[in-house]
């Protein structure tokens, strides 16, 4: 009885929102590493290489914003602006220098 009314007063489902963070930190982790590959790969030193992962990372936010979300993340997500924006872009930065170490040692060796 509770819970019903808890759903009746503010309609979001805690599981769901959880969830949907938890496939946005996958794609982000994911992809951080795939630009590690490319910056590796490319080259990239110092500042372009982190500007590389940012815009990056600004790419594929807008990506799940227009795709995923249907330009709608307040169904979606709690805070819209920090689960979908900034949420996990410092999160995949280790995996991201990583995977672009490797890779730029690999190319340039």
């Amino acid at each position: 009885m509770n819970e019903e009314r808890e759903l009746a007063i503010s309609p979001i489902v805690h599981s769901s929102v959880q969830h949907n963070s938890q496939v946005v930190s996958n794609i982000r982790n994911l992809t951080a590493s795939l630009f590690g590959v490319a910056a590796g790969t490319l080259g990239l030193e110092s500042y372009p290489g982190f500007l590389f992962y940012l815009v990056g990372t600004l790419i594929v936010s807008s990506l799940i914003f227009a795709f995923r979300t249907d330009g709608k993340p307040t169904e979606y997500f709690h805070q819209p602006l920090g689960d979908l924006w900034g949420g996990d872009v410092f999160s995949g930065l280790s995996g991201f220098v990583l995977t672009w170490t490797l890779f730029y040692g690999l190319v340039r060796a």
